[in-house]
């Protein structure tokens, strides 16, 4: 009888380290799926800000050094376009790892802020501002993924 019950406890336990090790597996690849997909999110939306970065100081430069309608135009749409890119990944970023979800708004708005710069001066001046945010996004995702 002893034996019996040592065989059903044996086989009950084996049962539930079983679906325990299932479980932490599971939970494991869960993880490493959802931190890839921080990965390739956080790729796509530096990209789009370094884009948006670039049309908008094209923009801004036409603008300020007087160019035609048609170049400012094509300019825009440029800028719009590069600046629709940046949604997608912006709100993948914030949702995968709430933590940077500031420091990604930060850089976005800093990208957007390039618009309507007075001079030079300050075209170049809110250039470095959005580099410098984009960089922060960077390290900020660096210390949450380490």
């Amino acid at each position: 009888m002893w034996s019996s019950i040592i065989a059903v406890a044996g086989t009950l336990l084996g049962g539930a380290l079983t679906g325990l090790l299932q479980y932490r597996g599971e939970r494991a690849a869960r993880a490493e799926r959802r931190a890839e997909a921080l990965r390739v999110a956080l790729g796509e939306l530096v990209a789009a800000l370094g884009d948006h970065r670039r049309a908008m100081w094209h923009r801004e430069d036409l603008r300020l050094n007087g160019a035609g309608r048609e170049a400012l135009e094509a300019a825009r749409s440029a800028s719009h376009a590069t600046r629709s890119a940046v949604t997608s990944p912006l709100v993948a970023v914030s949702v995968l790892e709430p933590s940077l979800a500031e420091p990604a708004r930060k850089a976005a708005v800093a990208a957007f802020d390039i618009r309507g710069a007075a001079d030079h001066a300050a075209l170049a001046a809110r250039r470095e501002a959005a580099i410098a945010a984009t960089d922060e996004l960077v390290a900020a995702a660096g210390r949450a993924m380490a």
